[in-house]
This record gives C-alpha cells, structure tokens and sequence, in this order.
C-alpha cells in the first residue's frame, strides 16, 4: 500500500465494505483481512481504501455461507480450486435446501392456526427470535444434576438489564456463555434477575413466536416481564431471584472478572463449527485435539493410516477431495486440527491457525454444548494457555462468547 494513501478507522472502512468492526477484528484474528496499519500503543486498526474490494468479496462469500477456511481458498488459492470450492459448495446448498423444504413440508399441517400472541411491557424492547435465541445459546451453560445440587444459583440464567443493553449470562463453573443485546428501546435504571434455566427457556419457547418483546426486570427486586401486545408472560413464583440477597440460591459469581481476567491467545484456531462438532460427538471421558501442518505426516499422524485418519467433511479444496477423503500417508500434510481419543477412531479436520505445537483435551461433555449453540460455519478457539479457559467464538455473532475449561490429563503443549 503507497504510504500517502489516506487510511479509515475501522468503523469507517467496515461502513464501506458492509461489514461490522467485530466481524473486521475477526478477520484480522484469522488472517484473511489484515488491517494496512495498526497503532502500537492504541491498538487501532486502520485499513486502505484499496483494500475494499478484498472485503467486500470477503463479505459476499460469508453471505453466501462459506466456510471460512473455503473462503481463504477462493481469495487467495489457485483458480481451479477455487473454481472447485465454489461448486462443491453450491452443490451443498442445494441438498440443503431439499432437506430443509422436506421438513418444512412435513411439518406445515401439524403447526397451529391462528394463534393470537402479543405484547408486555418493559424498558427494553427486543426483538422476540433474538431474545428466544440469546436464551437457547446461554441456557445450556447452567449447571444440572448435582453440580446444581452444591451451587444452586449455578442453576439460573443472569439477566441484566443497564447502560442500554440487556445481557444473558449462565456458567456451571466449567463452561460461561454470554450473549449480549441492544435493544431498540431502552429506559430506566440497572436491573438484576436470576431465572431458573427451565423457565428461561419457557420465556424463549413463547418469545420466538413474538415479533418484538418488551422486557423488563424490576431492580434487584427478581421481577421480570415480557409482553407482546396484548400477551404477556412473567417469570413463574419460585423460579426468580434477586442475584444478591443472601440467599444461597441467588449467588452468581462475579463473571465480568473471570472475562477481563483472560490472557491472550497464543493460538488461534479457526476451523468448520459443524465438523468439529460431528468429530467430538460420540467422544466419552475426553477429546483432545492437536495441532500439525507442513511437510509430510509422520508421528501419531502417520500412524493414523490412509483410513484411521478420515475428514468428517468435504474439503472442497481442489481435484484431491474429489478422488478421495481418505488420507494418503506420506503425502505433504496441510495444517490440520486432529480429533483424536474417547472412543472413537482420530477425525483430521482443515482449518487455520496461528501458533503451532498444540496439544489440548476437553471433557466432550462441555465442549460439545458449546460448539452446538454456535452460530455460523466456523468457530475461533483462542487458547492462551492449556490449563486456561478457552474463548469460543465466531465473526458471524460477535455479541456471543463462550468459556470452555480445558482438561489437564493429556493437555500438554509441544
């Protein structure tokens, strides 16, 4: 870039380019749209205005639900395996849509008929599949079963409402999920509530069939309301606390510390949400993954074997993912993230990385849930340390993070 070209702040660029700044410091965070400068002492991004047709086809290719290590493939890989990429991925598109039509189908005659809902209200206003969706994202964090048992509060989902958003909090002390809200309304003053997950997710079943929701949580006196129109709902008695009034069930630890206490990430791991996810399903006691790339398999990668080693996924990476998904050994290895232990025979998946030499284990347990209520094809793991709790999330929604807590047996770093 000529040093004389004048450079936009992030907002402006990302106004140009039709993107958000969360989605342009994701795409900085995986390498596919480094900013042209960036202030040493601020940390400010600043970008070239030649570098908008690189974001904007960045931005169609993520509209058109390419995975990101795809989308790399397409901006900066051969023609012909971009070529490649590009109709493996519309021939994905179009089984999709035959399988969600069918469903759609089967489902029609059974859905209710005029079913009149409506209103609350509140000093929020949100719209209802957004809060439905921030509750289905949260909620599974909270703790069940005996861990609920020895910390009640760990049971509830948080929901505060203050400084013009409204944040949905839930943590079973192994895994925290946030999800943060900015309502097209707001009034009034800070406002504190724990519900009890179930009925959380009651709210979010009547909530997703709402347009707008008025939401409003009455101080730190455990009151909540929604209406839409003319329907309202309330928290049920006895499922509602204040978050600090001494009782045990209504203690929640402080999370905004646990986030601003986090390091770092020496690594960077970008890699597809839906694979990663089908190679931990089936996985019992725990996962490990492990990062390699450059030159040929060898170690446990070669030991895998051309069939032990398989990709859950269609690379769409050239001719190669259409002769074979086995992996051949002593071919040149791309950096891989490899799914290995708990039952199941080793996945290998593409993706992209930064810092090399990791080996890290998870109970399946917790990392499962959260690659579940992900959205988006691809999923950012920042891993400071393997003995530090993990931040998952995606350029797709920059407003949901989650925790995961690694664990030791096995976590070790090369």
């Amino acid at each position: 870039m000529d040093d004389s070209e004048a450079l936009l702040s992030i907002g402006t660029f990302a106004r140009r380019v039709g993107l958000t700044p969360s989605a342009l410091r994701f795409y900085d965070d995986c390498g596919v749209l480094r900013p042209a400068r960036v202030d040493g002492v601020t940390g400010y991004r600043r970008y070239g205005a030649g570098q908008a047709a690189r974001a904007v086809r960045l931005r169609q290719l993520r509209e058109a639900g390419l995975p990101l290590v795809d989308v790399a493939v397409v901006l900066d890989g051969p023609e012909d395996a971009a070529h490649a990429v590009l109709r493996a991925h519309l021939e994905r598109m179009r089984r999709n849509e035959a399988e969600a039509r069918a469903l759609v189908e089967r489902l029609l005659p059974e859905a209710p008929e005029g079913a009149g809902h409506c209103r609350a209200w509140a000093r929020a206003r949100i719209g209802g599949a957004e809060l439905a969706s921030a509750v289905r994202q949260v909620a599974p964090a909270a703790a069940t079963g005996k861990a609920r048992e020895r910390h009640p509060g760990l049971g509830h989902v948080l929901l505060e409402l203050g400084a013009g958003e409204v944040r949905l909090v839930a943590t079973d002390r192994y895994r925290l999920a946030v999800r943060v809200l900015r309502p097209t309304e707001f009034e009034g003053g800070p406002g504190h509530a724990l519900i009890d997950a179930e009925a959380a997710r009651g709210l979010a079943e009547w909530a997703v069939r709402q347009r707008t929701v008025e939401l409003e949580c009455a101080g730190d006196d455990a009151e909540v309301r929604l209406r839409s129109g003319t329907d309202a709902r309330e928290v049920p008695d006895g499922c509602a606390a204040g978050r600090g009034g001494g009782a045990e069930a209504a203690v929640f630890p402080d999370y905004r510390l646990m986030l601003e206490g986090l390091e770092a990430g020496r690594h960077r791991l970008i890699v597809d949400r839906e694979a990663l996810r089908d190679a931990v399903a089936g996985r019992a006691r725990m996962v490990s993954l492990s990062v390699s790339g450059g030159g040929t398999g060898g170690g446990e990668d070669a030991e895998c074997g051309r069939k032990a080693c398989v990709v859950s996924r269609e690379t769409a990476s050239g001719e190669a993912a259409e002769v074979s998904r086995e992996t051949a050994p002593g071919a040149p290895a791309e950096q891989t993230l490899t799914v290995s232990d708990g039952g199941r025979e080793p996945v290998r998946l593409r993706l992209i990385a930064e810092g090399s030499g990791l080996r890290i284990a998870f109970d399946p347990a917790v990392l499962l849930p959260a690659l579940e209520t992900g959205v988006g094809p691809d999923v950012l793991l920042e891993v400071a340390s393997v003995e530090r709790p993990v931040v998952m999330r995606s350029a797709d929604q920059g407003s949901f993070t989650t925790l995961v807590m690694p664990v030791r047996r096995g976590g070790t770093e090369d």
